[in-house]
């Protein structure tokens, strides 16, 4: 078979352009902007009154850089602040905060305010934009487990985002079925509550009260609707027995599979709830459905 030159040039710049992309989140950037290097920013930001602690991983270069918001679990053990880095890497800043109430926040703990403050911390991104590098028409939400309920709770209320992902996503709605019809699950759970000193004006009687008074506003099957015309990525653990896959995730498939104008990615990867050992996949995962959604110029 005989190949133009001109044809196999275009080929390998084609071809290299794509290893460029994917080399630009797994080696440490080589031009370090002088004026405008990769930096962490200590923040803090008002949300309803109180005072939320964060970090801002701002990526190399004046930008204005594209800026994911990325949301922890409950209580926030796992942090997922490999994946800040390596999208830092990729040329987005990314903001970590802890919710009200959480991890010396300001304020008391409750599922109903941290979606309150997810839309405070996007907020603080559009006031703030010139000033730390953002591209306020750029911002993407990534959270994990109640993380990823915060992410496509805030995405369906704000019609600002248009690219939201959750990795092992906790259907809060599912939770409070759960409670409300098995005795020992809800006793369960309330005495996990009881035990997290990290999340203050918590306990196990008001997180029963808040998943009774809140089932349908907390269902994310119930969103889809409200997420039609956004980028949605969805990432489950083939081990995960916190959230398992065919109880937390396929339903959701389903569901946003049946919404016309949902641009829905979906994958099953190895994994426990946290990903223990499967890291690299679950960023690989997160940076290709990104770098589609919202990537850098």
């Amino acid at each position: 078979m005989n190949i133009k030159p001109s044809t196999l040039l275009l080929f390998l710049a084609l071809l290299l352009s794509g290893c460029q992309t994917h080399k630009n989140f797994k080696n440490d950037p080589q031009n370090i902007d002088a004026s405008h290097p990769p930096s962490v920013v200590e923040l803090n930001f008002k949300s309803y009154g109180n005072t939320l602690n964060g970090i801002l991983y701002q990526a190399n270069g004046a930008g204005p850089h594209p800026t994911v918001v990325l949301l922890h679990g409950y209580p926030g053990n796992e942090k997922n602040l490999d994946l800040a880095q390596t999208m830092r890497r990729a040329g987005y800043n990314v903001l970590f905060f802890h919710y009200r109430g959480a991890w010396g926040s300001g304020g008391e703990f409750s599922f109903s305010n941290v979606i309150e403050d997810v839309g405070s911390a996007i907020d603080y991104l559009h006031t703030n934009a010139t000033d730390i590098r953002v591209d306020a028409n750029r911002i993407l939400i990534v959270g994990h487990s109640m993380g990823g309920f915060a992410a496509l709770q805030a995405a369906a209320n704000d019609e600002t985002i248009k690219c939201a992902a959750g990795i092992s996503p906790a259907d809060m709605g599912i939770v409070a079925d759960s409670a409300q019809s098995n005795a020992e699950f809800a006793k369960s759970f309330a005495a996990g509550a009881d035990a997290l000193p990290m999340l203050n004006g918590w306990s196990g009687q008001k997180v029963i009260a808040e998943l009774k008074n809140n089932r349908d506003a907390f269902s994310l099957v119930d969103l889809a609707k409200k997420l039609n015309g956004k980028s949605v990525l969805l990432v489950a653990a083939d081990k995960d027995t916190v959230l398992a896959a065919d109880i937390f995730h396929q339903p959701l498939v389903v569901a946003y599979q049946a919404q016309p104008n949902i641009e829905l990615t979906h994958t099953i990867i190895p994994g426990d709830h946290s990903y223990s050992w499967s890291r690299f996949k679950l960023t690989e995962t997160v940076m290709d459905w990104a770098l589609k959604c919202e990537g850098p110029n």
